[in-house]
């Protein structure tokens, strides 16, 4: 009986099918309880055993990781808003920095992003090629002339980099005591500024 009420009876036509129901009841778990969850918690909400999940998703890491990929649209969409009609790019990004930073606080399968980088599918972290693609496609939706201040392709990589270092600094340790989000905005705007800004010099 148990194995009829696995997948709510309804079992995946192939693997990739089974990762994406996987997936999608850990984002709904997360959203339900603002919380990371194991693999046992995903199991159980699909009726499924634990090794059936850790075939797709060799650790919780891993799977918090794919919920966190599959979660970001609605996140790019609001963050966009946000920084919408900002041309200037010291601005966009200082803006964008900040709201994220907010975000990922209250929104663990973001968060992870910026946190874990143990996973033994991508033990690069925060410098993994899945993390800058992300960075990419979020400035890439900024209203910044991007060419205009010197930046091609390869900088621009290099600048998302440096943004998501940055986030991720300032989530593992936000300061003792922490800055609200005026400070942080000064303080960014002083000291990231002036790297964003440098690229325009080196292209002239």
């Amino acid at each position: 009986m148990a194995r009829r009420r696995g997948w709510g009876g309804s079992p995946p036509e192939n693997d990739a099918e089974a990762a994406d129901r996987i997936v999608a009841a850990a984002v709904e778990l997360i959203a339900r309880t603002g919380a990371e969850i194991s693999i046992a918690d995903v199991a159980e909400s699909l009726g499924v055993i634990r090794q059936t999940v850790y075939r797709y998703f060799p650790s919780a890491d891993a799977l918090m990781r794919a919920s966190a990929i599959a979660s970001v649209d609605g996140f790019l969409d609001r963050l966009t808003v946000q920084v919408r009609g900002m041309t200037d790019p010291v601005e966009a990004m200082t803006e964008a920095i900040v709201y994220t930073l907010t975000e990922v606080r209250r929104t663990p399968h973001l968060g992870i992003m910026l946190t874990a980088t143990s996973s033994s599918v991508d033990p690069a972290g925060i410098t993994s090629e899945a993390a800058q693609d992300f960075g990419i496609t979020m400035i890439n939706r900024f209203d910044v002339d991007w060419r205009h201040y010197g930046y091609d392709d390869r900088s621009l990589r290099e600048l998302v980099e440096y943004l998501l270092r940055t986030m991720q600094s300032f989530f593992i340790s936000p300061g003792n005591p922490p800055r609200d989000d005026a400070e942080l905005r000064r303080y960014l705007r002083r000291w990231m500024g002036s790297a964003i800004i440098a690229q325009t010099t080196v292209m002239h």
